[in-house]
């Protein structure tokens, strides 16, 4: 397997000489991105790939031949003793004697040996491949491109002896399929890329946390935001018969059958496509939204979860291994359920705490009592009873969080078809929230459609419905409110059918609407103490369940509001 072929979701026979590299730096960096296939361009991986563009722009080959110098580019060699595999970025010789160039996109550091150990682990492993190849090699060079400046690297007893026991080290972590803990406080986290899926501080905290007995004591504060506050990227909706969505260029562009092009966005700037009711997507921009792993998501007119159109799902099939054998151990199983209906009480008590103006003691104290039934509750069962008595106390007060002024009120809690307004617009909102989590778990690496909770029934996303319990009271409640109280939503917005109440095509976009502002609105964690938004939240609670199943930390901790 060389440094640039397909999959890396295994451990390959010949170990790739910058894997190695990655490895002496961060041993868990190297395990999530070659392990378990997942990885993050950041500024620095692209400008890497900037500068080393001229020396990637041809492949050479050594003549075995009799020869006086050697200088040859893009090189690729094996050595199946040393179990390495390179590509040589520079290789120099004369005669049997050779030397390998390493290019480096940064500065010459000035420390003793004049480079980090994991570039000259990287060299020396090149150095070792050229040996088994049967040629003369004691010394490598790395050339800092922004210094313009050679090191030279000596391949002595101590940095090949280090080399040999990392390629050891390595192979024995990728057999045992177990990530190596995240590192303590690392100033190698702050320009990591992977951050966002290592979470190295979130799960130190988390295990420091289980070693305090689950108090939160002396903690908080402590940890660095090192994953993005938001994404760049944002979601396109395309609500309504009628409507084509094509590609021209790097753009995507929507069109009306009336009225002509009405929308554009750039293809890098889209992290999802929304599809709502007989819109038609061009073969084309399928294809491109495809090979940019931009998922494209399809919708009923009502808003009901169809399907997706996504490219190569995530490689990681050693989290789905790990979701199915958690699946079928009722314990385990149950275990999750608990922490996420107990997540779910707790947010429909804080809801009702800040707004609503009578606060019932009552109600909040039985919210509260609910809470900790479901976190140690013994059976499945008792906890869809819990869950039930807690919905009937919390939906019996939300009434109370519509203002008095105004039009609509809301009375019990119905759907399939929804008898009323605001319940029209509660179930449109738990379809997009559903959506949302499908998404989000799919970019993680789980399988939508095999629960913890929910039990598997053919076409129902079981672990999104799951995942997405804690967050109804907290994002899709929360816009229903804003929307009525604000008086952005009125009866002519809805339309009274034989069997239910639905949504306009205009108040679907309404709702869309402020389902994305608060999406996009930054909250302060919690737990971890920085400053992201609910759809980074969704992403990273995802990633902590996945720490779950592995066994790194022994509870799922939901996400709960102050």
């Amino acid at each position: 397997m060389t440094e640039n072929s397909g999959s890396k979701s295994d451990v390959p026979d010949l170990i790739p000489a910058r894997m190695l590299s990655e490895f002496a730096y961060c041993p868990r960096l190297c395990y999530v991105e070659w392990i378990d296939g997942d990885f993050v361009d950041s500024e620095d991986t692209v400008d890497g790939r900037f500068q080393h563009r001229r020396v990637d722009s041809k492949e050479d080959s050594i003549p075995r031949e009799e020869f006086e110098n050697v200088h040859a580019r893009s090189l690729f060699l094996s050595g199946p003793k040393v179990g390495i595999t390179c590509r040589i970025d520079l290789l120099e010789g004369d005669g049997e004697r050779v030397t390998p160039v390493d290019y480096k996109r940064g500065e010459a550091p000035d420390i003793p040996g004049g480079a980090y150990e994991p570039d000259r682990v990287q060299l020396c492993a090149q150095g070792l491949v050229l040996k088994e190849n049967d040629f003369q090699c004691d010394k490598g060079i790395i050339y800092f491109v922004r210094s313009k400046k050679r090191v030279q690297i000596p391949f002595d007893t101590t940095l090949t002896q280090r080399t040999k026991d990392l390629i050891s080290d390595l192979r024995k972590i990728a057999e045992k399929r177990e990530m190596p803990p995240p590192l303590q406080d690392s100033p190698k986290c702050n320009r990591c890329s992977l951050a966002g899926i290592c979470l190295p501080d979130e799960v130190n905290l988390l295990k420091e946390m289980e070693a305090k007995g689950g108090s939160e004591k002396g903690l908080l504060g402590k940890i660095r935001r090192l994953l993005p506050s938001r994404d760049d990227a944002m979601p396109v909706y395309v609500i309504g018969h009628g409507h084509t969505v094509r590609k021209k260029g790097d753009i995507l562009e929507i069109w009306s059958r009336d009225d002509g092009k009405v929308k554009e966005a750039r293809l890098r700037e889209i992290s999802q496509v929304n599809l709502y009711g007989g819109v038609d997507i061009s073969t084309p921009a399928v294809i491109d939204l495809m090979q940019r792993g931009i998922p494209v998501l399809h919708f009923t007119r009502g808003g009901w979860f169809q399907g997706i159109s996504t490219g190569h799902t995530h490689k990681n099939v050693e989290l789905r291994m790990k979701q199915f054998e958690w699946a079928m151990d009722r314990k385990r199983s149950l275990s999750v359920a608990c922490a996420v209906v107990a997540g779910k009480i707790k947010n429909c008590r804080t809801q009702i705490r800040r707004n609503d103006s009578e606060q019932p003691k009552q109600v909040l104290e039985t919210l509260d009592k609910l809470s900790r039934e479901a976190k140690n509750a013994s059976s499945t069962e008792k906890l869809l009873g819990i869950e039930g008595a807690a919905a009937e106390v919390y939906f019996g007060r939300l009434n109370g969080l519509l203002k008095s002024e105004n039009e609509f009120s809301f009375e019990n809690r119905n759907r399939r078809p929804p008898k009323d307004p605001v319940n029209a617009v509660l179930s449109y909102l738990y379809a997009v929230l559903a959506k949302e989590m499908f998404v989000t778990l799919l970019a993680v690496g789980f399988d939508p459609y095999l629960g913890f909770y929910h039990r598997p029934r053919y076409g129902r996303p079981a672990l999104a419905l799951d995942m997405m319990e804690e967050f109804r009271p907290v994002i899709a409640d929360t816009v229903m409110l804003s929307l009525f109280n604000k008086r952005e939503l009125s009866d002519k917005d809805f339309i009274q059918t034989g069997i239910g109440i639905s949504l306009t095509s205009k108040a679907k976009k309404k709702v869309i609407a402020g389902y994305e502002l608060r999406m996009d609105a930054e909250i302060a964690h919690p737990l971890f103490g920085y400053t992201v938004s609910y759809r980074r939240i969704l992403e990273v609670q995802a990633r902590l369940l996945s720490r779950v199943l592995f066994g790194e930390i022994k509870e799922y901790p939901a996400f709960n509001r102050r």
